[in-house]
């Protein structure tokens, strides 16, 4: 397999995790970021960049600058320096469009993730008495749910009526491409809006955006993405795969900080059409008369034009600083070409180690994973205990009542012996159970 660089080394021993960590040419960027430390000061085994990416070491030195300048310059801040603070969503575009693969136009960083659902559900769910129906998968996020729901009830419709949930098949936990899109094709002259997860939360499963979008193009469906776990994680191509509309967090794979801004894209046949309806405000206002105070909007022809207000500095300066992290790795391609290896050995350690114990429910094919392998958990005292069994270890996981335990090794920030030594703490913990 793919992470095998030596048969002479067993796999199963701690040598060969050190020989992949020393082959591998990412192995710099673990030194960009902080570590939590364990109560005997060593660094924790911190697989939860499905919850929150480490800190980068960088964001300190950028926060402090911004604050820096707001000591001694106060409002000229605004304008002047290298980075001022007028533009300074536009410091962040190119570098996060690389990320989603959209046009720089068609990419604006923003509040927050549902908060940007809510402001594109505003623009694109215009129901009608005919296509009226919202799609959303049955396990999605609740705030995704709720999100969805409220602006069913908004528009006075009933959910029971205008809101479709599709469910994985019976006794299965994975969605199925084919049984979607035979639904968006059974039901779609009724489907006004279709929104899903670029990566499903708890099973950890990418769907194929690409087909996905194509089929429901095809019955005048407008396609929104939560891209929550899959921005950072997996390789994107929003602009090429002709997506409607998508929005993600920064605090995640993209360690940008706890409740930092979000992202929202928008393809460039709705970001230049600035005769859509929005909810406005100021700063979605045509820059060059914005400060003339014109009561009448006028929308920036760009995805920007959908923002309603000045950008909170200091959380957009960790993110500038995160997101250099990325384009020096070399950008998404390659760190999913690490990731792909670490999971491929988390896989391989799994099935030879704990095959009796584990169930991996994320799927094993490489283009339906990312980093996170969502473990059903053979045990009768529950993943919360397991997970709690891990953290006197110092590793940090997390789990989803009442039997997964969801582990993410960041190509970034994890390396080969942490998988290694994760499943070590794993097996003995399990092997702890009373």
């Amino acid at each position: 397999m793919s992470t095998t660089s030596s048969p002479q080394v067993d796999f199963t021993t701690r040598a060969y995790a050190e020989q992949l960590d020393r082959e591998d040419p990412l192995r710099r960027f673990r030194d960009e970021f902080y570590f939590p430390k364990t109560a005997d000061g060593r660094d924790e085994l911190y697989l939860m960049g499905n919850s929150l990416g480490l800190a980068p070491k960088r964001t300190a030195t950028n926060v402090n600058e911004e604050l820096e300048r707001w000591r001694t310059m106060g409002v000229r801040g605004h304008h002047e320096g290298k980075f001022p603070w007028m533009p300074y969503h536009e410091f962040l575009t190119e570098p996060m469009s690389r990320i989603v693969g959209g046009l720089p136009h068609e990419v604006v960083v923003m509040n927050a993730l549902t908060s940007n659902l809510h402001f594109m559900l505003a623009t694109f769910y215009r129901p009608t008495p005919t296509r009226h129906k919202l799609l959303i998968e049955s396990r999605a996020f609740p705030s995704d749910h709720y999100a969805v729901e409220s602006q069913i009830r908004w528009h006075g419709l009933d959910p029971s009526k205008s809101l479709i949930t599709f469910a994985p098949r019976t006794g299965e936990v994975l969605l199925s491409d084919d049984d979607l899109c035979e639904r968006i094709s059974r039901d779609g002259k009724e489907i006004a809006v279709l929104l899903l997860p670029g990566v499903q939360y708890y099973t950890g499963q990418v769907l194929d955006i690409a087909r996905i979008t194509r089929e429901a193009h095809r019955h005048g469906i407008i396609v929104g993405f939560d891209l929550a776990h899959a921005a950072g994680n997996v390789e994107l191509r929003l602009h090429e795969w002709n997506v409607d509309f998508a929005v993600w967090c920064c605090y995640k794979y993209l360690n940008s900080g706890p409740g930092a801004v979000g992202g929202c894209y928008l393809h460039e046949q709705h970001s230049r059409n600035t005769a859509l309806p929005r909810l406005a405000g100021w700063w979605g206002h045509d820059k060059t008369t914005r400060f003339e105070m014109p009561s009448e909007f006028a929308p920036i022809p760009t995805a920007e034009g959908w923002q309603v207000s000045n950008p909170p500095i200091f959380s957009m300066a960790a993110i500038r600083g995160a997101l250099a992290v990325f384009d020096e790795a070399g950008g998404m391609s390659v760190l999913r070409k690490k990731s792909e290896r670490l999971t491929d050995y988390l896989i391989q350690l799994l099935d030879h180690e704990l095959a009796n114990r584990i169930e991996i429910i994320t799927p094993r094919e490489k283009s339906q994973r990312g980093c996170q392998l969502s473990l059903r958990t053979k045990t009768t005292r529950g993943a919360r205990w397991l997970c709690d069994q891990l953290a006197t270890r110092g590793v940090t996981t997390d789990y989803r009542q009442p039997d997964v335990l969801r582990a993410a090794p960041v190509p970034l920030y994890n390396s080969f012996l942490d998988i290694w030594q994760f499943v070590k703490h794993l097996r003995e913990s399990l092997g702890a159970e009373a």
